[in-house]
């Protein structure tokens, strides 16, 4: 919940012209409130940078107070969405259920949906990480399948807004587990930041980054990008 309309033009501005070297190369959207969305789309028009919602509802219309619908966000111009993030889980009761119901309705409107999953800390210490991942990645198998505009994404909540980091070879463990359920490109996201950007997405399996606190600044959210191009190469 950062940046409305001004704040976000100014930012997709200059991100645009710090990242129109290396788009080609990588693949970048940014996930602005749904206020700041238009002006995002606006701003980045004809850039190749794409902009996604940070959640969507599963109904088309209907007495949803609060919710937006997946072709309202079309009709906008958006790209994409964010479905299942362990913020809308920890505080706004989202469970795997909802999270796949939403994904479903997102992929049928013809949006990318990144789709969240991740263990808690009490869960990891329990050594149950792999049966969370397979839980939570298989609600989203059963509606949607290896659907060619989904990618999921690997968050460990103990790790989010932490400074805590997973180490390269816990984020290919996990990301490994969740490829035995559903094949589809798996992003890290865990205070992601420009100094383990490029050990992390060097690794085998690692295709990408969920960025958080780390995207609200030009500076930061462009090196990370840069060390995704480089990546590749």
């Amino acid at each position: 919940m950062f940046k409305g309309p001004a704040e976000a033009a100014g930012f997709c501005a200059a991100l645009r012209t710090r990242l129109e070297p290396l788009l080609g190369r990588a693949d970048v959207a940014v996930c602005p409130p749904f206020v700041s969305l238009a002006a995002a789309v606006e701003a980045l028009d004809g850039s190749g940078i794409r902009v996604h919602a940070q959640n969507v509802h599963w109904a088309a219309s209907g007495a949803f107070t609060g919710e937006v619908a997946a072709q309202m966000l079309v009709e906008l111009g958006v790209d994409g969405v964010v479905v299942g993030h362990s913020e809308r889980r920890q505080y706004f009761g989202e469970t795997d259920e909802t999270a796949a119901r939403r994904a479903a309705a997102a992929l049928e409107a013809g949006l990318v949906v990144i789709a969240c999953v991740g263990e808690l800390e009490a869960e990891r210490e329990a050594g149950r990480t792999e049966e969370v991942l397979r839980r939570q990645v298989s609600a989203l198998a059963a509606v949607a399948g290896p659907h060619e505009r989904l990618v999921l994404a690997y968050e460990p909540v103990w790790a989010i807004g932490t400074g805590r980091t997973a180490t390269p070879e816990l984020a290919q463990e996990a990301h490994s587990v969740i490829r035995t359920v559903l094949d589809r490109p798996v992003l890290y996201g865990g205070s992601v930041k420009p100094d383990n950007a490029l050990d992390l997405l060097s690794r085998p399996g690692v295709d990408g980054a969920l960025v958080g606190g780390a995207s609200l600044e030009v500076d930061s959210f462009a090196a990370i990008c840069e060390a995704a191009a480089r990546s590749t190469s």
